[in-house]
């Protein structure tokens, strides 16, 4: 990589499988595979993030670009230029699948069978997302969080999101709760953390905390057995949070997750 590498991932491997593979994605446009094997260390670029004009993601916002407008020759896309990757995840069900998050809001879901183009364009964003992140159970839902003060649900077969949640602040990172399906915190650069249970509520978080008053919150973690969230943030803390037993409800079963996008995306037709 040239620019700064922003998230590395290990890959699930067989058991006939010798050799250790993780994939980094990097600001300088490329999702790249390591393969570590006893005594050297290869890489292969998996995708080169290529820009996407407005029209060929479908944006019928407002504030879309005319098609007619800078598609000539000279234009961004047409040069080649790259778009600086932000985040990654691979899909829990199908490794193979991976969402990757950018600098300038969009995000691409490929394949690392497929490394010429995007299998989808999700256009909702419009500055940086700094996290996506498959649901472990539903191995269609994601989430992605931006710092357009907006976290987003989507099913990956709609360009579209299902749901999407104001937090009025940068959002630095967003997780699943191993708890229940329809649960995920995310952190903001007020100092909050925002806890949503989608079955108790679509609209409103179930907890919203501050937790430092003079940081921007960076990071959050849930333990994966014990009911404990962790946070980082941007003075070098990190905070351990109990969660209450409300916030504790709710079970694993993928099908509670799927009735909730499935009502969403409907309302969005």
């Amino acid at each position: 990589h040239t620019d700064p590498v922003w998230q590395v991932k290990w890959q699930p491997r067989d058991v006939s499988e010798k050799d250790l593979v993780f994939t980094s994605v990097s600001s300088d446009g490329r999702v790249t595979r390591w393969t570590m094997s006893k005594s050297e260390l290869v890489y292969q670029d998996v995708m080169e993030l290529k820009l996407v004009a407005d029209a060929e993601v479908g944006d019928d916002s407002s504030d879309a670009r005319p098609p007619d407008v800078g598609d000539g020759p000279d234009d961004d896309a047409a040069l080649g230029s790259l778009a600086g990757g932000c985040c990654i995840d691979f899909n829990k069900e199908f490794d193979h699948l991976f969402v990757v998050g950018t600098e300038e809001g969009r995000v691409h879901k490929c394949s690392t069978a497929y490394n010429s183009q995007y299998l989808e364009t999700y256009a909702g964003h419009h500055m940086a997302v700094y996290t996506v992140k498959w649901n472990e159970h539903h191995p269609r839902a994601f989430l992605s969080a931006s710092a357009d003060w907006t976290v987003k649900l989507w099913d990956h077969g709609f360009a579209k999101p299902a749901m999407s949640f104001d937090l009025n602040s940068a959002v630095g990172d967003v997780a699943w709760s191993p708890l229940s399906t329809t649960t995920f915190a995310a952190v903001t650069s007020d100092g909050k953390v925002h806890v949503y249970d989608l079955h108790e509520n679509k609209h409103e978080p179930m907890c919203e905390q501050k937790i430092v008053r003079k940081a921007k919150l960076t990071k959050i973690a849930f333990n994966p057995v014990h009911p404990v969230i962790l946070v980082g943030d941007d003075r070098g803390c990190v905070t351990s949070l109990k969660l209450s037993p409300n916030l504790r409800k709710g079970d694993n079963d993928p099908a509670r997750l799927e009735a909730l996008v499935e009502v969403a995306l409907k309302g969005e037709e």
